[in-house]
């Protein structure tokens, strides 16, 4: 069937909690659960507001954070949107049956995909490499050497994290290029390699981009991460704009990549960027609730039931650990937000098959009600259903497999 995201509307029924979580309940009660359910009021607003925040700059969709190849299909068909941000190369492969312009946004050592993408000149035509090494291109080419395949079209990536004064190291690690002198160095090797050609550089720049700076409970928190984001973003900016004309010296590119869902607006302010990944922001988790420049739309929950009670003021959910990716602790798990005023047990917290949780509401649950919870980030809920109910006016209008519900695990 599909969906349209090209359609917007003034309703915002997600800020009414008491009829948006019901009415989700209403909809898929048809359903069994572990229920996961895609408010498409709620994915629309997502959609236009991140064009919005970008202004202008072309947003280039991250797949990790979907994982539902119907919602990505819908997304590119939304003027402003261009290219994916792949996780693996066999789930590029796999998404350029039907779509082109994949950047791989890890580095690869699938023997089998690279073959399978050296041997197609289509393939190759709509899939780039990262690499930040000049061991990804002898591992290339251990696999298929040049003159036996087609020219691999390579993704320089660039270390955006920032080493602060006193702080040190801030952000993730990821590549080791880090000054301009490497990159440039790095491109020069790439220049001199027979089969390759670098078209695109990319820097992700996670201490800005995944980093609320509006803490729960700590408001000098939110003051230093707030001076955190903006020298570091203004450390980034000078570094990347230098790097990119030194890769430009021996390198035509044709894509300079960049930010997060998290960094909209500071990466956009960089010349020297010409698209933005976004992924997470669509299905809006509640990581984001803890920004202070933007706030995303629930669009995507899940629903699990009641299977027990343990005591009079607790429930117990069946399932709830779906874990997000990063140091483990409460902001990585799902949070119980239907009904109002529940929290998992301390020292349980969300588990694998069961979820105790507490709280004024609990005690009003039976056996056999339903409790909606957000998830963190947006990969983990695809990992864990097969389909999405995707809900409108009251009712559920599709059901949209997952990459799980298609068969795929890519990782």
């Amino acid at each position: 069937m599909g969906i349209d995201l090209a359609v917007t509307t003034d309703a915002a029924p997600w800020l009414t909690p008491d009829r948006y979580w019901p009415a989700l309940t209403e909809a898929t009660s048809g359903l069994g659960t572990p229920v996961a359910a895609l408010h498409l009021g709620a994915l629309r607003h997502n959609t236009a507001d991140l064009l919005t925040r970008a202004a202008g700059s072309p947003i280039r969709v991250a797949t990790k954070s979907i994982r539902v190849r119907g919602v990505i299909e819908a997304i590119l068909a939304v003027p402003g949107y261009q290219g994916l941000l792949a996780y693996t190369l066999a789930e590029a492969l796999w998404l350029a049956d039907t779509m082109t312009d994949i950047v791989v946004g890890y580095p690869t050592a699938d023997s089998g995909a690279i073959l399978a993408l050296g041997r197609s000149p289509e393939l190759a035509g709509r899939v780039t490499l990262m690499v930040d090494s000049l061991d990804h291109l002898d591992f290339i080419d251990a696999v298929l050497p040049p003159g036996r395949r087609e020219t691999i079209r390579l993704c320089l990536e660039l270390d955006a994290g920032w080493d602060a004064p006193v702080l040190g190291r801030l952000g993730v690690h990821r590549s080791p290029v880090h000054t301009v002198g490497q990159a440039r160095a790095l491109a020069a090797g790439i220049a001199a390699r027979p089969g390759f050609s670098l078209v695109g550089l990319m820097g992700y720049e996670a201490q800005i981009a995944g980093v609320g700076d509006r803490p729960v409970g700590r408001p000098l928190g939110g003051v230093a991460i707030r001076w955190m984001r903006r020298r570091s973003s203004e450390e980034l900016a000078a570094r990347r704009a230098a790097a990119v004309a030194a890769v430009r010296e021996v390198a035509n590119l044709e894509f300079v990549n960049g930010g997060g869902t998290g960094s909209l607006e500071s990466t956009r302010a960089d010349a020297s960027v010409t698209d933005i990944a976004a992924g997470s922001g669509f299905f809006g988790g509640h990581l984001f609730d803890h920004y202070s420049d933007f706030r995303p739309a629930p669009a995507a929950a899940f629903a699990l039931s009641v299977v027990r009670k343990p005591t009079a003021a607790t429930a117990t959910l069946l399932g709830g650990g779906w874990i997000a990716s990063g140091p483990p602790g409460p902001d990585r798990s799902p949070l119980p937000v239907w009904p109002e005023g529940l929290a998992f047990l301390p020292r349980e917290m969300a588990g694998e098959v069961q979820s105790p949780v507490t709280g004024a509401a609990a005690a009003g649950l039976r056996v056999g009600d339903r409790v909606w919870l957000r998830h963190t980030k947006s990969g983990e809920p695809s990992e864990h259903v097969n389909e999405f109910a995707v809900v409108d006016d009251g009712q559920v209008v599709d059901l949209l497999p997952t990459y799980r519900g298609e068969g795929k695990a890519f990782l």
